[in-house]
């Protein structure tokens, strides 16, 4: 493949997982990996097809063993500070809830999924105490 495609091929790698597929980073290894291939060839460095392939592999393969794992966790995984959340916090529903019922609630700016987790029904107006978060449900029982 002439230095140009690899660098055309690696660009479409990269842009594509930054920009539309979110494949965990993998594709983002294997474009860089291009664009060095392609480069390589730019600077006159004439290699054969097959010894071209064979540096792509290599190159995708190492760089991805070594470094994906790592920058992945700093980039995507280092945001999550929100690990507990709201749990053990005190809110007041606005509904009446019944044991083992849901009702939705806004909190922080957005609609929560209430779930009353307790033998008792909550009702409306009083205090509970969250005691735990399933993505955007709160699992709720009565405050003691």
């Amino acid at each position: 493949m002439p230095w140009w495609g690899w660098i055309i091929f690696g660009a479409i790698l990269f842009g594509s997982e930054l920009m539309i597929v979110d494949a965990a980073f993998y594709l983002v290894f294997i474009g860089i990996a291009a664009l060095i291939t392609g480069l390589v060839g730019l600077l006159g460095i004439g290699l054969e097809p097959w010894f071209q392939w064979i540096l792509f592999a290599v190159l995708s393969l190492s760089s991805m063993v070594l470094f994906r794992e790592r920058l992945y966790k700093k980039i995507r995984l280092g945001n999550q500070e929100y690990a507990s959340g709201p749990a053990g916090e005190i809110i007041r529903l606005q509904v009446d809830l019944p044991p083992g019922e849901s009702g939705r609630l806004n909190y922080r700016g957005t609609t929560w999924t209430v779930l009353n987790n307790g033998s008792e029904l909550i009702e409306k107006d009083k205090d509970v105490r969250i005691d735990k978060v399933s993505g955007l449900t709160l699992i709720v029982g009565k405050k003691q």
